[in-house]
């Protein structure tokens, strides 16, 4: 059986591979072992301690709403550079986003970089994640890491967060 009908596809012309489902299928397949240890590896870190913050229900909803907006600002950034139609397997956007509520919610623990040993605040450490992807995916750098499916799912997870406050742009009446 093929996973190709899995993985999240640019939607496009009459021979589009593209398909709903995608949009949340894509963040259980990854290309290699490595990505697969690194995102659940990330998850691990950063996930448990954010269930325990959020709650089952919410952090399931804050997981998927973070994987979902990873691929919708992917496939947009895909469409305006005219990106070739590949298809984009992982959970790193879940993962990011993950690491966005980490950060804001405990920015003053400390994180070790596994290479080099570096030890920063949380804060700190997603604020250069975060600028790394940004600029990595502007100067296109680094062919085949979906970069700013990464930032999508940070932006995903600050609109999750909003959410949960009730601040703009989710305003309690």
């Amino acid at each position: 059986m093929s996973l190709g009908p899995f993985a999240l596809w640019p939607p496009g012309g009459l021979d589009s591979n593209f398909e709903p489902w995608q949009l949340v299928t894509y963040a259980f397949l990854h290309g290699s072992f490595s990505h697969i240890f690194f995102n659940m590896f990330g998850l691990y870190m950063f996930g448990s301690e954010i269930e325990r913050l959020f709650g089952a229900r919410f952090y399931l909803s804050y997981y998927f709403a973070s994987v979902v907006a990873a691929a919708l600002c992917h496939l947009a950034v895909t469409a305006l550079m005219g990106s070739p139609a590949v298809p984009m397997v992982g959970a790193s956007g879940g993962v990011y986003g993950l690491l966005l509520a980490y950060g804001m919610y405990f920015p003053n623990r400390r994180i070790v970089l596994l290479i080099p040993p570096i030890p920063m605040r949380a804060r700190t450490f997603v604020i250069v994640f975060a600028a790394i992807e940004l600029a990595l995916g502007v100067t296109q750098t680094a062919a085949g890491v979906a970069h700013f499916a990464h930032l999508g799912g940070m932006l995903g997870g600050f609109l999750m967060i909003q959410y949960r406050r009730g601040r703009f742009p989710f305003g309690r009446k």
